[in-house]
């Protein structure tokens, strides 16, 4: 299997899993307006397994660190596979949503408020679990996340003051999202050896891990995103044949959509070869800038916003970017 061969290699995969987590949701708004998430989220499911498998059968099957994928598989031990399953629907669970926030609240708002507080909950749960690196830094860089977290949902609270009910619905939503988005990283790096030059029996390569963990995104899919359809957040039920009139540009854009957030998770456990659990992940949810700057500046939704909202958001992303920068140096 191929795996990174330095820190600053294993940073540079981080922030590219920024970029990858920051922008898929973009494929939704690109979608037809008339397109609904749930109908959008069985594709996606689908780019996130397709991705998975493609990664397995490439970059999990050459280079000489660890084991090639089907040779992982042999060996691996059930438990540990089950394990990378189970995150796979915690994840699918805090995932949708996510999306129904984001569909109720805007990116802005829902990746910010969501995913900051995965990003704190992971790190603290994986530090746990593997300390490593600067333990001032790393937490110091989460405290100024957290931080980041409460003036954008002040930000939010004042731009929506005159549809409260709606800003308490996405806030809500947004933070249930974000507690057990902070859970299922620990189920997939549980499940893996953690020096890809010496695998362990019975654990699993990071690439055998994504294959299960995508799994079982696509599984429970077919439980929550059903009962989702039945009753969503917001509007009309959604019928299954509402999904297959859906036209092509569509479908493709839900694919296209999880297979940006597959690209960023693979790099992202990847790096963890070098970096550690905590700090990958940390890093990664740094996507949260990104996500936001796109709300900002790309889709308008603080358009209108009052120059004191605007100044919070400002200290939000600087806010952002010092904690981000402080978890990178953890381990310099």
């Amino acid at each position: 299997m191929f795996a990174v061969e330095s820190y600053v290699t294993a940073v540079i995969f981080c922030v590219i899993t920024m970029l990858c987590w920051g922008s898929w949701a973009n494929t939704q708004k690109l979608a037809a307006a008339s397109w609904r998430f749930e109908l959008f989220y069985w594709d996606y499911t689908i780019g996130i397994l397709l991705a998975a498998v493609l990664f397995a059968f490439t970059l999990g099957s050459s280079g000489n660190a660890g084991r090639s994928f089907i040779a992982d598989l042999q060996q691996a031990d059930s438990s540990n596979l089950l394990s990378a399953f189970t995150g796979g629907i915690v994840f699918n669970i805090a995932n949708i949503l996510l999306v129904a926030a984001i569909a109720i609240a805007g990116m802005a708002v829902a990746f910010p408020v969501g995913i900051g507080i995965a990003l704190v909950l992971g790190v603290v749960l994986n530090y746990i679990a593997q300390p490593e690196g600067n333990v001032l830094l790393l937490f110091a860089g989460v405290a100024l996340i957290a931080a980041a977290i409460i003036i954008n949902a002040v930000a939010y609270k004042k731009a929506s003051a005159n549809n409260q009910s709606t800003s308490t619905k996405g806030l809500a939503i947004s933070v249930v999202s974000g507690l057990l988005m902070g859970l299922f990283y620990r189920f997939v790096a549980s499940a893996m050896f953690s020096d890809f030059n010496r695998p362990e029996v019975g654990k699993v390569s990071p690439y055998s891990a994504m294959v299960f963990f995508a799994a079982g995104i696509f599984v429970s899919n077919f439980i929550f995103n059903t009962y989702l359809m039945r009753r969503p957040f917001a509007g009309e039920p959604v019928s299954a044949s509402q999904y297959f009139k859906g036209g092509s540009r569509n479908h493709l854009m839900g694919i296209l959509g999880g297979l940006i957030w597959c690209v960023g998770m693979s790099f992202n456990i990847i790096a963890t070869g070098k970096t550690s659990p905590a700090i990958a992940y940390g890093l990664g949810q740094g996507a949260t800038v990104v996500a936001a700057l796109w709300g900002i500046f790309i889709w308008k939704e603080f358009k209108g916003a009052s120059r004191s909202t605007q100044t919070l958001l400002n200290i939000m992303l600087v806010l952002y970017i010092v904690g981000l920068a402080c978890i990178i140096l953890t381990k310099l």
